[in-house]
């Protein structure tokens, strides 16, 4: 598999939009792609390992062994995994890197690694993703640094500028990193380049902030915390797991096989006609799992292997709430005289 890196600019007016929510026009969508993502059965068993600051690089070396070991296909760590202070910037060659790259290569699993990165004489704040091969699959660096703490000396941290996505075998992986969690451009952006799901490292929780985002654009959101606590939220905004510190001694471990065929829709358009069809001719295959009358959304799910509810959705007609929010901004703005959205 050959790995390319390119700036999409695709959807016109992307930077306008950024521009005006705080985003620089700069901070167009960075996209890296891999293996495409089959349409049925894209289940991914992920794992969040939180800890405080100061565990040694072996320690954390030892909980991702371990996790890989039992089949992970993703674990995410927390915000600057190694600390962020005058002696931990180090380049994508360093320490951390190699070993968790190692650890990817040996058990073909994708990790998220954030460091305190230095790169030439600029240091970031970067959440660096390895793929099943142990190579670098892209770098985010963090868009939104706590300006009174991150990018004043001494730490002088430089502010990211793109938003970045992964295709991974399994589907598409956004990163974020704590304080990002403020600024939904940039969440937006992810959405628009079909994010499945969102791993959010950070030094805190986030709650009802992160929840608003899992709810506004409909992907997993699947945090790692230096708290250490594990916040899961599902493509609906509802929260699904909330561990804390579960494995004792200021670490935490989650485990979730995640089903990223699962779709979300609105009533409009969708009901009853279409979706009652889908459920009556394949309700072998497909199920209405979620149904919330006060949002008019429902959720549908595949019931057996090999089937992809999403699939079969799009072939009755069904369109999905994300598309339909989408196009129906397209279609008012055109009612607006304007030839673009």
């Amino acid at each position: 598999m050959q790995r390319r890196q390119f700036v999409k600019d695709s959807v016109i007016g992307l930077g306008a939009v950024a521009s005006g929510a705080g985003i620089s026009p700069l901070a167009m969508a960075r996209e890296t792609a891999a293996e495409e993502p089959s349409t049925a059965s894209r289940t991914v068993r992920a794992v969040s390992i939180g800890f405080h600051p100061g565990l040694p690089l072996d320690a954390i070396a030892s909980l991702v062994d371990r996790e890989a070991a039992q089949g992970a296909d993703l674990t995410a760590l927390p915000e600057t995994c190694r600390g962020q202070n005058e002696h931990s910037p180090e380049t994508l060659d360093g320490p951390t890197i190699t070993a968790m790259a190692r650890l990817a290569e040996r058990y073909r699993t994708y990790i998220v690694c954030p460091i305190d990165r230095k790169e030439g004489v600029t240091r970031f704040n970067s959440s660096v993703l390895l793929d099943r091969r142990g190579r670098v699959a892209c770098v985010y660096n963090k868009l939104y640094p706590v300006w009174q703490q991150e990018c004043v000396p001494p730490i002088s941290v430089q502010p990211g500028l793109d938003v970045t996505v992964h295709s991974a075998d399994f589907g598409r992986i956004g990163l974020a990193i704590c304080f990002d969690v403020n600024w939904t451009p940039l969440w937006r952006q992810m959405a628009n380049h079909g994010v499945d799901l969102v791993v959010w490292s950070s030094a805190y929780s986030a709650g009802r902030s992160l929840q608003a985002q899992a709810t506004l654009f409909n992907y997993y959101i699947l945090s790692a915390t230096q708290i250490p606590d594990c916040l899961l939220y599902d493509i609906d905004g509802e929260l699904l797991v909330h561990d804390h510190e579960n494995a004792g001694k200021g670490i935490n471990v989650t485990r979730r096989n995640l089903d990223l065929d699962r779709c979300i829709f609105h009533q409009d358009l969708n009901l009853p006609a279409k979706r009652d069809k889908l459920l009556k001719e394949r309700g072998d295959d497909v199920e209405q799992e979620k149904w919330w009358p006060m949002e008019g959304w429902f959720v549908l799910r595949a019931k057996r292997p090999g089937i992809s509810a999403r699939e079969l959705a799009r072939q009755y007609g069904l369109e999905e709430l994300r598309h339909y929010i989408n196009r129906s901004r397209c279609e008012i703005d055109k009612c607006r005289g304007w030839e673009f959205s």
